[in-house]
């Protein structure tokens, strides 16, 4: 059962798809959030921007922890609609100000080409399928780099099979961290 680990949404369940998801598992998530709250304090405020998000459980649990808006860009049909039916689980109950979520299902290639001026976000999660080769991680996060979505100082978050090579980082980025949790590891970069 994936559920909201923290924040003010703690403790609601979230809907996953039977198949064509991974779930970060709620350790790996705690210790996620655990290292992005040492490093920016709180994530109130933060513009989140979840690519791959599956059912949602990465860029909700930022909601939960005070984000104000998130974006959650996915293809899968059911995936999608777990992550739409999850927002209303997390913002349900939610106080002034209520935070933004948009679910938004497309290939994330194809969003990355097609995405309109003006959206700036401090935080993003790339959890692509396994099966996704470093090859076309690498080309996302080369075309993440060279959009004009990311604020200065950007967090980017990708988490991976800990049997793949880590991400080539675009060459202005600082990279930060890389934690292995068992099968799962996250590495973790600063977009200058």
């Amino acid at each position: 059962m994936t559920r909201i680990i923290g924040g003010a949404a703690k403790g609601r369940v979230l809907q996953v798809p039977k198949k064509g998801t991974r779930p970060t598992s709620d350790m790996v998530r705690e210790a996620l959030f655990s290292l992005l709250e040492s490093q920016w304090g709180s994530l109130a405020g933060l513009a989140v921007l979840d690519l791959y998000a599956g059912s949602g459980a990465l860029g909700l649990e930022a909601i939960s922890r005070g984000a104000s808006r998130a974006v959650l860009v996915e293809a899968n049909r059911q995936a999608a609609a777990a992550a739409q039916n999850n927002q209303l689980q997390v913002l349900r109950g939610a106080t002034a100000p209520v935070p933004t979520v948009k679910v938004i299902r497309a290939k994330v290639e194809t969003w990355l080409a097609a995405h309109w001026p003006g959206e700036r976000f401090d935080l993003v999660f790339l959890d692509p399928p396994y099966q996704l080769t470093s090859q076309a991680l690498d080309q996302v996060l080369a075309a993440l780099a060279n959009s004009s979505l990311l604020a200065n100082q950007a967090s980017v978050v990708v988490e991976r099979s800990s049997r793949t090579e880590p991400p080539t980082w675009p060459a202005s980025w600082q990279v930060q961290e890389q934690r292995n949790y068992g099968e799962t590891t996250i590495h973790l970069a600063c977009a200058e």
